[in-house]
């Protein structure tokens, strides 16, 4: 951003005596809380608390920055390109957004673990899961929403989508692997059963191999387990094969699997044997792993893998509900992030939104993800009762929440932009409270009105401006900023203080900007004048005496001098009259104006001569 950003000036908040009350003010990104009794000689304490914190952390202002020119781009997107092509642009803009999510998960784990500070390893930490659980919920919308992938390919995505999101796996895996003795080390078997869990069969049979190695009387029997695992099928979407043509491979693989597991092939093996009760999809088994699944959607997605690898969009709630049920303690209540996950297996878009909106601490993640779905055509249908629509009534709160930030304000504008029903008129509201601390910002908020022809705004900050200038006694800018606003008083108000100084000092300040005043000189008759009476100057001083003979003659009758000024422009004709053409002229033209003027010499000789 241009303004640097640096952290506002935080207040102490003193506890409220007894018997004091306290009053509210809410504001789109803050609460102003205030004493309503207290004696007269006491001041009230007015304190702010802020509501949305994220907007003040360094490093989620790069979510909002980055994510800001995502969401640009996505409004871009015509409409009338095929659906297929939409949906990818749609799908590539989703993992944009989750791969801003990570970038800043990472940056804010890395300053957890350097910090020494323990609040703010806290706070980070904090930060940290909270935008887990977004990208949690963010990746699974768009594999069941965006993507839409159908029965087969649904599978795979889930999975992608628990092996994403469930990574301590790989660290374990590290730990042994870089050990002495892999196949000897304590977390050995929970890797190989973790691979298994995730569908990572390929992994888990290079682990298997080392402990064949270790056994050569058990080599038959790692054999038989190697062939299971390398012959269990997954759906190929891009393939030749149909999802029925699959299935009934996956049956009859299935059932070599389960004839393994009557037969006892791994009896003497309870590791093996556990593993293939796994591969059959044992419920019993995969819930007395509860700590290596460690929650009930990768408890779902396992069952699915080796019971149901075909299932459909549609029978997900089912499946979904009963793991949730089968994983949880009967006692214990889902957390909210259990309800989102649950609402999005249910399809139920709004209430993954309401719940989103309940559960997290700021607008962005339903403010995008809301505006993403919309695109793809999955919110027509939802009209909130005060005339706008969900996706406008999230990012206007989304955006209203920025304009509280000194810099991020500037993003809040395109959000306001593409909300077509009220957008214009928050954007006019916000843009009246952005503090015109320096210039630079005042024109930098001046532009967004302009190009948006705001004029009752722009007129607003001009005047402002001008009012701040003329207070400073900087008559330069103060003129500047009343022709921008097209003020006609303030324009003359200042004028007359250019003609005092000038009457003062003998000389014009701000030579460069009266000088090019152009067409913008005739917003009043005393800015004409100014910048009249200055183009005689210039012409006096080029010595073209005849061109200023005329110009001055003009300002005399053309009646726009102001009567305090009189005086001088009689004195600045006297030097002109010594020309001899230019007096000639004059006394023709204006032969009293000739009588006055010598009057006037004659009065300022014999002045002169009684004081000497």
């Amino acid at each position: 951003m241009a303004e640097v950003d640096v952290e506002p000036a935080v207040t102490n908040i003193p506890k409220i005596n007894a018997g004091k009350h306290l009053g509210f003010a809410w504001g789109p990104g803050d609460i102003l809380v205030y004493e309503t009794l207290y004696k007269s000689s006491v001041c009230p304490f007015i304190h702010e608390v802020r509501k949305d914190e994220d907007i003040y952390s360094p490093i989620l202002r790069k979510l909002f920055n980055e994510s800001h020119h995502i969401f640009v781009g996505l409004q871009t997107i015509r409409e009338d390109l095929p659906s297929k092509n939409r949906k990818s642009q749609f799908v590539s803009i989703s993992k944009n957004y989750r791969s801003v999510i990570r970038a800043c998960m990472e940056e804010l784990q890395q300053v957890a673990v350097s910090t020494r500070d323990a609040d703010v390893a806290t706070r980070h930490g904090n930060q940290v899961s909270i935008l887990l659980a977004t990208e949690l919920i963010w990746n699974l919308c768009e594999v069941l929403f965006i993507d839409a992938a159908p029965a087969g390919s649904l599978l795979l995505h889930l999975l992608d989508w628990v092996r994403l999101h469930k990574a301590d796996v790989d660290e374990k895996a590290r730990e042994v692997l870089q050990s002495e003795s892999p196949a000897e080390h304590n977390d050995y078997w929970d890797v190989v059963v973790s691979y298994v869990l995730q569908g990572r069969l390929e992994e888990a049979r290079q682990m298997l191999v080392k402990q064949a190695t270790l056994q050569p009387a058990a080599r038959n029997m790692y054999k038989l387990m190697d062939t299971l695992l390398s012959k269990m099928p997954f759906y190929n979407p891009s393939g030749t094969q149909t999802p029925t043509e699959f299935e009934v491979k996956w049956r009859h693989w299935h059932d070599e699997v389960d004839r393994c597991l009557q037969d006892n092939s791994f009896a003497s093996n309870r590791h093996l044997e556990l593993i293939c009760k796994i591969l059959v999809g044992d419920e019993d088994t995969l819930l007395e792993h509860k700590d290596l699944l460690s929650t009930w959607y990768h408890f779902l997605v396992t069952r699915l893998l080796f019971c149901h690898p075909t299932v459909k969009p549609t029978e997900l709630h089912y499946y979904a509900q009963s793991c949730m049920t089968m994983f949880l303690d009967a006692r214990s209540v889902p957390e909210p992030l259990d309800s989102i996950l649950l609402a999005a297996f249910e399809f139920d878009i709004h209430q993954v939104i309401k719940d989103c909106s309940i559960a997290l601490n700021n607008w962005w993640f339903v403010a995008h993800l809301t505006d993403l779905l919309d695109h793809c055509k999955l919110l027509q249908s939802h009209n909130l009762h005060f005339g706008s629509n969900l996706r406008e009534f999230l990012l206007l709160e989304y955006a209203s929440g920025l304009f509280t930030h000194h810099s991020l304000w500037q993003l809040a504008v395109d959000y306001f932009d593409h909300c077509p029903e009220f957008g214009r008129v928050y954007l006019e509201l916000q843009i009246e409270r952005v503090p015109l601390d320096t210039e630079h910002k005042a024109l930098k908020v001046l532009r967004i009105c302009e190009q948006r022809q705001m004029s009752e705004q722009v007129r607003s900050i001009c005047k402002i401006m001008a009012m701040r200038a003329l207070r400073n006694n900087r008559l330069g800018s103060a003129l500047s900023w009343s022709i921008r606003a097209k003020d006609a008083a303030f324009a003359t108000l200042i004028s007359e203080r250019f003609l005092q100084d000038y009457c003062a000092r003998g000389t014009f300040s701000d030579l460069d900007l009266i000088d090019n005043l152009g067409p913008a000189m005739l917003l009043s008759d005393r800015l004409t004048f100014l910048g009249k009476y200055r183009e005689f100057h210039k012409l006096y001083g080029e010595k073209r005496f005849r061109e200023a003979a005329k110009l001055l003659l003009s300002l005399m009758t053309a009646k726009i001098a102001p009567r305090s000024f009189w005086m001088t422009l009689l004195t600045d004709a006297l030097p002109l009259l010594e020309q001899k053409e230019v007096s000639l002229e004059i006394t023709v033209l204006f032969p009293p104006l000739l009588a006055l003027a010598r009057n006037l010499a004659m009065a300022i000789v014999k002045e002169g001569t009684v004081e000497s």
